[in-house]
C-alpha cells in the first residue's frame, strides 16, 4: 500500500492588521489623559471666564505657582522613593526669615542666599538620616521637623516679619527677562534639570527602583540609605531657594508664611500621577498637576469666590487626587 507523502497544503493566514487610527487615538488618550483633561479644561475656561486667557493673567498664574513648582520637582523624587516631606513649608518660612536676617546683618544678597541654601540642606540632611538610618517613619519625622523648624522661624524673628531694604534682595525675585519674572525662569530651570535627572540619569533610575522595591534595589547594588539621604538633602536645598524667592517677592521674611504649602506640593505631585506607593513619576505629569492647582485658585480669584470656599475646593482636589492614585495602583 502506498502512503501519501505529498506535503500538506499550507493554510494562508490573513496578514496582521495594524492598529486602527481609533485605537491609536485611544492609546494616546489613555497615556496622556491628564494632559488632555487639563487642555480641555483650560480651553473651556479661556472661553467662559473673563480675563482668564490674557497675557497678564497667564504670567500671574505662572508666577503664583512658581514656588510650588520648584519644590514639587524634588517632592516628586521623595514620593517616587516611597517617602514624603511635610516640613517643606516650614523650611520655606524659616529660610526666608534667615536670609532676611543675614542680609540685614551683612548687606550682602549672596550671603543671605547661601545661608538659606545651607540651612535647607542641613534640615533635609537631618530628615534623611533619621528616616534612612534610624528607620523612623517619614510621616512622624517630617511632622516633627515641620513643627520644630516653624518654631525656629518664630523664635529667630520674635514672631515679627523681618523687613529688608537691600535693593539687590528686592531685585532678586522682582526682576524679569523677556517679559517673564525671574521666579518663573527658575521654575522652568527646575523642571528641565529634575526632568533630566529623572529620565536620563542613574539618580532617577535608582530613585524609581527604590520606590518600586527597596529590597530588590538593595540586592541590585543600590545604596538605598544613602540615596534616600541625598533625596531629602536636595529637597531641603530647593525648599531653601523657594524660601529666599518668596521672601524677596514680599520684601520680608515672615515666619507665618507658606502655611499649607506642603499639602499643595504633594497634591500637585499626586495629581500629576506620582504614586504614593512609589516607583512611578513623570515630570510632565507634575507640571500639569502644578498648573491644575494654580488654575483652580486663579479662576476662583477671578470669579471672586470667598476664601473659605477655596479651602473646600483645594481639599476636594487633594482627596480626588488620592482616590485616583488609589484606583490607578489597584489597576496595575
Amino acid at each position: 500500500m502506498k502512503t501519501d507523502t505529498s506535503p500538506e497544503p499550507k493554510v494562508a493566514f490573513p496578514p496582521s492588521r495594524p492598529d486602527s487610527p481609533w485605537r491609536q487615538v485611544l492609546a494616546f488618550l489613555l497615556e496622556y489623559n491628564l494632559v488632555v483633561i487639563f487642555l480641555v479644561i483650560f480651553v473651556a475656561l479661556a472661553f467662559s471666564v473673563r480675563y482668564f486667557f490674557t497675557v497678564q493673567n497667564m504670567l500671574g498664574l505662572a508666577l503664583s505657582v512658581s514656588q510650588i513648582g520648584m519644590v514639587a520637582c524634588t517632592m516628586m523624587f521623595c514620593l517616587a522613593s516611597r517617602d514624603f516631606d511635610l516640613s517643606v513649608g516650614s523650611i520655606v518660612a524659616f529660610t526666608g526669615v534667615l536670609s532676611a536676617m543675614v542680609i540685614n546683618f551683612t548687606d550682602n544678597l549672596w550671603a543671605g542666599v547661601a545661608a538659606a541654601l545651607l540651612c535647607g540642606a542641613i534640615i533635609g540632611l537631618v530628615n534623611g538620616v533619621i528616616i534612612a538610618y534610624l528607620r523612623i517613619n517619614a510621616l512622624i519625622t517630617t511632622l516633627a521637623t515641620m513643627e520644630m523648624v516653624r518654631g525656629l522661624a518664630f523664635i529667630a524673628s520674635h514672631g515679627q516679619a523681618v523687613g529688608v531694604s537691600n535693593a539687590d534682595f528686592i531685585y532678586f525675585a522682582g526682576s524679569s527677562f523677556l517679559g517673564m519674572s525671574m521666579p518663573i525662569w527658575m521654575t522652568l530651570a527646575c523642571f528641565i534639570v529634575f526632568g533630566f535627572l529623572l529620565n536620563s540619569t542613574v539618580y532617577g533610575r535608582n530613585t524609581l527602583a527604590i520606590g518600586g522595591n527597596p529590597e530588590a534595589a538593595r540586592l541590585a547594588g543600590i545604596h538605598v540609605e544613602r540615596m534616600r539621604v541625598v533625596i531629602f538633602l536636595v529637597q531641603g536645598v530647593i525648599a531653601g531657594l523657594a524660601g529666599v524667592i518668596l521672601a524677596s517677592r514680599i520684601t520680608s521674611g515672615q515666619p507665618n508664611s507658606a502655611q499649607g504649602f506642603e499639602l499643595n506640593v504633594i497634591s500637585a505631585c499626586v495629581l500629576g500621577g506620582v504614586s504614593l506607593k512609589g516607583g512611578s513619576a513623570t515630570i510632565s505629569g507634575v507640571i500639569v498637576g502644578v498648573f491644575i492647582l494654580g488654575t483652580a485658585e486663579n479662576v476662583m480669584n477671578l470669579l471672586n469666590i470667598d476664601a473659605f470656599y477655596q479651602y473646600l475646593v483645594r481639599g476636594a482636589i487633594l482627596l480626588a487626587a488620592v482616590v485616583v492614585d488609589q484606583q490607578r495602583t489597584r489597576g496595575e
